[in-house]
């Protein structure tokens, strides 16, 4: 049975054809003194179909390409050091993010 890529409001969503940069870019500062329990959805909406760095609240930061994004989560791919692979991940477990 052959990959079916994830359908979107475009029609199906390909993974990006090069890999991130290799760089890590700088975390944002976070404003001191806010406490934030999720990443806003319209906040990450910027970053659609764009090479975005993600840190998790709890493990490594990792490339990701969000091809859709939710009330509670964002779906697309993820840079595994060798391809992209589709992934979700939700909102809660973002600590920062940031797009190039």
């Amino acid at each position: 049975m052959a990959f079916m890529p994830p359908q979107g409001p475009q029609g199906p969503q390909q993974p990006p054809t090069a890999p991130p940069p290799q760089m890590t870019p700088p975390q944002p500062m976070s404003q001191q003194g806010v406490s934030s329990f999720a990443v806003d959805p319209g906040g990450i909406r910027g970053c659609l179909f764009r090479n975005t760095y993600i840190w998790p609240r709890f493990g490594n930061g990792f490339w990701f390409y969000p091809t859709f994004v939710g009330r509670t989560s964002v779906a697309g791919y993820r840079w595994n050091g060798r391809f992209w692979a589709y992934s979700g991940i939700s909102l809660r477990s973002i600590e920062s993010f940031t797009c190039v």
